[in-house]
């Protein structure tokens, strides 16, 4: 049931993504991604577990369990996306050609989708998961939502992970993509997520979302 939201969400965009070029960064530019990209590190992970908890319950989750693993995990995304907003904001223009620019384009843009996955929880919350085939199809209605969030999270990102600051970007731990938190077994609604972002989802309710 929960299949395509899953899929949607593991191909999310976070911080830090494989990139291309060389740069011989300045110690300006290195700096203002230390900066950025130590702060950001507790809301990758964040966005980390809370696609986990998605892609884990949809294995064996019953709707309502289902339906409260959705709300909390687009709230915790939205809450990470306003983080990076805020990380972003507060180290200030970054030292490149046009960075001020850059910047208030990345805060934009990150509270936009925070506003945007909060929607969503509001969809999925509006949801009956006593009728499993209205649930199931409001299910669909959320991942459809969910792909044109998912390019608005990789738009207001996609500047800052080019040239010179990209690059500078990649090499902080901080910024490097996020392996899902472990936790003992598939989570119920509202817990930790279980680790292992093989997971494969699939349904029972529905096969209204296949």
């Amino acid at each position: 049931m929960n299949k395509k939201l899953a899929v949607a969400l593991s191909g999310a965009a976070v911080l830090a993504l494989t990139l291309s070029g060389c740069s011989d960064d300045g110690d300006k530019v290195n700096d203002w991604a230390k900066t950025v990209c130590d702060q950001a590190k507790p809301q990758i992970q964040k966005r980390a577990d809370a696609q986990q908890l998605i892609i884990s319950t949809a294995a064996d989750g019953k709707p309502a369990d289902i339906q409260a693993a959705d709300s909390k995990a687009f709230q915790d995304i939205a809450n990470a996306d306003r983080a990076l907003a805020k990380a972003i904001e507060g180290a200030g223009a970054p030292p490149v050609d046009n960075g001020e620019k850059l910047q208030q384009d990345a805060v934009k843009e990150l509270n936009s989708t925070a506003v945007a996955y909060e929607a969503l929880k509001k969809q999925v919350d509006a949801l009956d998961p006593s009728n499993q085939q209205k649930f199931a199809d409001g299910l669909q209605d959320v991942a459809d939502g969910l792909k044109k969030i998912e390019k608005m999270d990789q738009d207001a990102l996609a500047k800052l992970q080019s040239g010179e600051l990209g690059t500078a970007m990649a090499k902080q731990p901080g910024c490097q993509k996020a392996t899902p938190s472990p936790a003992g077994s598939s989570p119920k609604a509202g817990s930790t997520p279980s680790g292992g972002a093989s997971a494969k989802p699939s349904g029972s309710a529905s096969k209204s979302s296949e």
